[in-house]
């Protein structure tokens, strides 16, 4: 069998994960972190976690050097956080706030959960070392936690459905009030859209970050490698590894242009995407359609 790393790594990416940044500070005052999404649980008796960490990272010496870290488990509106600590920089902890826990190791802001653990062993993990941490101390916030698959950040939508077992026990009229409460309705909806679409949009070829990047693509006039990223909510490295597999596959060019094969794919993309539009709000007035975005583009106004 002929094993390719890259279409490895993008396998693996079809298991959404959480998103946390790990940090530390050694006996110098030297602070580090970094976006990682190999974070897991390892054993509840002694309290055990572990994450990894490639063998090249220059982050890696002062990971050494201290004697705890912290798992800061992001919530679904820090995707700046993710991508602050997920690029180099001179002091990634500028302009952001954070309180000091065990060790010294940084606890972030606002965050869903933290983890404040003792190194318990470094283990030899291939390319990468594991870290096995023991957990000392932990806060449990509840936030709506930030995803990360395929390439892309992604939000938890919990399955508001019923079971068929609860649909022949309870009685419709006993649902009036969540049938009524517009966050229910809009977790529905979008959990149908996305039954719905992302199946089609896979069935190209295409995963989740690939498929809105050629689409950008599609859109765009001489966009910059540089642009690009910022146009699109997805990890710069992930950027990268996009534009190089949209590359290698023919779809666009060196400089981020469209062939006419990655025209007729971001054609094929925005035929599902128009036609899931027109199955949803095909039998929509236009003044109801009309009113629809409009509220949609007010809600969204308010929310940022």
């Amino acid at each position: 069998m002929n094993f390719d790393p890259k279409e490895f790594r993008r396998a693996l990416g079809n298991f959404a994960t959480g998103v946390t940044v790990i940090t530390a500070q050694d006996a110098d005052g030297n602070k580090v972190g970094v976006t990682a999404n190999s974070f897991n649980s390892v054993s509840l008796d002694p309290p055990l976690v572990l994450w990894s960490l490639v063998k090249t990272s220059s982050s890696y010496d002062i990971f050494e050097k201290s004697a705890h870290f912290a798992v800061n488990i992001l919530a679904a509106d820090q995707i700046d956080l993710s991508n602050n600590f997920a690029k180099p920089s001179d002091d990634k902890f500028a302009g952001i706030e954070y309180t000091l826990g065990v060790g010294n190791s940084p606890i972030l802001k606002d965050t869903t959960a933290s983890f404040q653990c003792e190194k318990y062993q470094v283990v030899d993990g291939g390319d990468h070392w594991i870290m096995i941490g023991k957990v000392v101390a932990f806060e449990h916030i509840g936030r709506n936690p930030l995803l990360y698959v395929q390439g892309s950040y992604a939000g938890a939508i919990p399955f508001t459905g019923l079971t068929a077992t609860d649909r022949n026990s309870t009685p419709t009229d006993d649902l009036k009030r969540l049938h009524n409460n517009a966050f229910y309705l809009m977790n529905k909806v979008l959990q149908k859209i996305q039954e719905n679409y992302l199946p089609k949009q896979a069935s190209i070829g295409l995963n989740t970050s690939e498929a809105r990047l050629l689409l950008v693509l599609s859109d765009a006039q001489q966009i910059s490698l540089d642009t690009l990223k910022d146009f699109v909510t997805i990890p710069e490295t992930d950027v990268e590894a996009g534009v190089e597999r949209l590359t290698q596959t023919g779809l666009i060019t060196d400089a981020l242009i469209l062939t006419t094969k990655g025209q007729d794919m971001a054609a094929r993309l925005w035929e599902i995407a128009n036609q899931q539009q027109e199955d949803i709000f095909g039998d929509f007035s236009d003044e109801e359609y009309s009113n629809f975005k409009q509220l949609m583009q007010s809600v969204l106004k308010q929310l940022n």
